[in-house]
């Protein structure tokens, strides 16, 4: 049975329970290899890179955006990666040679960067194009070092082991992704060896900029899109389950046994990627089945995503949402039975590259969710010129997913629930498909209402 299968950064960290919980986990010398292993960077050291996912605080790729000194940035960041390596001595692995490595892979880095910035200071060229370039020089590092480390303290026990670094390094041919890909694994004997693999992938059409964050997802679904594995495997901190436990409880929730992909769309699309939404195209249209597994469990099965499941019973499979959403009311009176008004505020939306979760519209008004993050006051202005009226304000949004919630008296039965908690709904929504009905909230009201929501579906 071939697997392809991507270990998160929060995973890689804890590299004891990888080896132990994933790499072994009931393993013979019969069946050991024929499996391949995507890696994220360490947790923590993509942030220093480029900058923290979360609170947006700015790493090395910003000292150089602005213009000013990296290097003493770059030598806190070697001091960073051998004080990892240090953390797995222990393990096995070889100390000297990983740190080495460090040295080496950030001097290398150092050269490419310093030719960036004299390029960049010529001005001759595109600023965007080369900070492009940084950022995906700077997002190589973590992974490159992370796949180095594994595959060392696995070599050093004895395990046959291939490490591909897709970073591109002393590499200067001009290959696409894709390409990059297909050569890397031409004439690898997968039968008879592990492969680890960086979660980058240099190529000319740039994986950063496609992609951003993602890219490691990107990178594990087009091996699996060339490979065709049996199965295609996520490794991740905690279980998919049918609603946060550290909101609900743990007692209070379990794992999802089985979903689709249309579901893992939804949870992406309020911020609980089960996976990247462009890495999970392929692996739909390929038809290869998707496994989220807890790496810290590794006795369960995890969640299995496919193609065409359909839950045999009508019910709710997860309670989710976020809040960190802002709804943007958008109200004219020359609205009504006026055709064009919809279209031209989605233009306004597109112009400033912001993307909504969430619209719902009345004779004379339109409400349009959005993420917080993308909320800016030029978004606000264009607006404001256009139409009489325009207010926003912060809320939070719940979900009820499933592959199979289409029964009478579940709107009605969830607002209750709802109500009974004190939570007042501010809009609410569903699609034609029944997979996701949406009630938007005051902020403060987010967690009661997941809560709430999940007791009422017991």
């Amino acid at each position: 049975m071939l697997t392809v299968e991507k270990i998160g950064g929060t995973s890689m960290s804890a590299l004891s329970a990888v080896i132990d919980n994933i790499i072994l986990y009931n393993r013979t010398p019969e069946n050991i290899y024929n499996r391949i292993f995507v890696v994220s960077a360490f947790a923590g050291v993509t942030n220093l890179l480029l900058e923290n996912k979360k609170t947006g605080e700015p790493g090395i790729y910003h000292k150089i955006s602005k213009h000013r000194d990296f290097h003493s940035h770059l030598q806190l960041l070697i001091r960073e990666l051998k004080a990892i390596n240090l953390r797995y001595a222990s393990l096995g692995l070889d100390l000297k040679a990983c740190d080495q490595f460090v040295e080496d892979h950030v001097e290398q880095a150092t050269g490419y960067l310093e030719n960036l910035v004299s390029v960049l200071s010529s001005g001759y060229v595109s600023k965007t194009g080369i900070l492009q370039a940084a950022r995906e020089i700077l997002a190589s590092i973590g992974e490159s070092h992370s796949a180095f480390v594994l595959s060392n303290i696995l070599s050093n026990r004895n395990l046959s082991i291939t490490r591909i670094d897709l970073g591109g390094f002393g590499d200067h041919d001009f290959l696409t992704i894709d390409q990059r890909i297909k050569r890397a694994f031409k004439e690898v004997p997968l039968a008879r060896t592990l492969c680890i693999v960086t979660g980058y992938t240099k190529g000319t059409e740039g994986i950063m900029r496609e992609f951003d964050r993602g890219y490691s997802e990107v990178t594990f679904s087009k091996i699996a899109e060339m490979l065709r594995p049996d199965e295609a495997i996520i490794h991740k901190e905690y279980h998919l389950s049918t609603a946060d436990p550290a909101i609900v409880g743990e007692d209070f929730c379990m794992p999802v046994g089985n979903t689709n992909y249309d579901i893992a769309d939804q949870l992406a699309d309020v911020g609980m990627e089960a996976i990247h939404p462009a890495a999970s195209k392929p692996l739909e249209m390929k038809g290869i089945n998707l496994r989220i597994k807890n790496t810290f469990d590794p006795a369960h099965s995890g969640t299995l995503i496919s193609k065409s499941y359909l839950c045999e019973k009508k019910r709710i499979e997860m309670v989710t949402g976020t809040d960190k959403l802002v709804m943007i009311d958008i109200y004219d009176p020359l609205m009504v039975g006026n055709v064009g008004s919809d279209l031209k505020a989605m233009q306004i939306f597109a112009q400033q590259q912001v993307s909504y979760n969430f619209k719902t519209t009345s004779a004379n008004s339109i409400s349009v969710v959005i993420w917080e993050k993308d909320f800016h006051r030029s978004l606000l202005s264009e607006l404001e010129k256009n139409f009489e009226k325009v207010c926003a304000e912060k809320v939070a949004t719940v979900c009820l997913l499933g592959s199979n919630i289409d029964q009478p008296g579940l709107l009605a039965k969830s607002a209750a629930a709802l109500t009974a908690a004190g939570i007042n709904i501010k809009s609410a929504g569903f699609a034609l498909r029944k997979v996701n009905i949406q009630f938007i909230l005051d902020r403060e009201d987010y967690k009661s209402a997941i809560v709430a929501l999940n007791k009422s579906m017991k």
